[in-house]
């Protein structure tokens, strides 16, 4: 099926998304948070634990790192190649984000859980972005991991 014809919120062919995590490295994270509790620093820590080059994108001026990263208010700050935006902000934004993330020539823009609109997507790939919307890269890397476990008592 063709890319531009992709149910986003439900429908990835695993492939798909293994084929962007193994070729991606430098990963704008959008909303990251300097907060332990929020998941975008648990996502944050997991993916830079594992080898990615994550670079936390958060206007608060009062938060200069994360977990020892550099923190860039905005995505046009960034001064080096970027490979994949991923987006931890409300699905409202995502449109803007997907342009910013075309200005910047990303090869990928990715949604967070909850985080899906059909015309950025639209947008975006027809920019010549890979696109993934409604999921999260650190439960995607593990997914093909998962095993169920029938026997267990509820």
């Amino acid at each position: 099926m063709p890319e531009a014809d992709i149910d986003h919120i439900y429908d990835y062919d695993p492939t798909y998304i293994a084929d962007i995590l193994k070729s991606v490295n430098t990963i704008a994270m959008v909303g990251a948070s300097a907060d332990k509790t929020k998941f975008s620093y648990g996502v944050l820590r997991q993916l830079s634990e594992i080898g990615y080059d994550i670079l936390p994108v958060n206007p608060n001026p009062n938060v200069t790192e994360i977990r020892g990263l550099k923190v860039y208010r905005t995505l046009e700050e960034i001064n080096k190649p970027v490979d994949m935006v991923d987006i931890f902000r409300p699905k409202e934004e995502f449109y803007s984000l997907a342009e910013k993330a075309i200005a910047i020539g990303a090869k990928v823009l990715w949604g967070q859980i909850g985080v899906y609109d059909d015309e950025a997507a639209k947008l975006a790939e027809d920019a010549g972005l890979k696109v993934v919307m409604n999921r999260c890269p650190k439960i995607e890397l593990f997914r093909p991991f998962w095993k169920p476990r029938l026997d267990l008592k509820i």
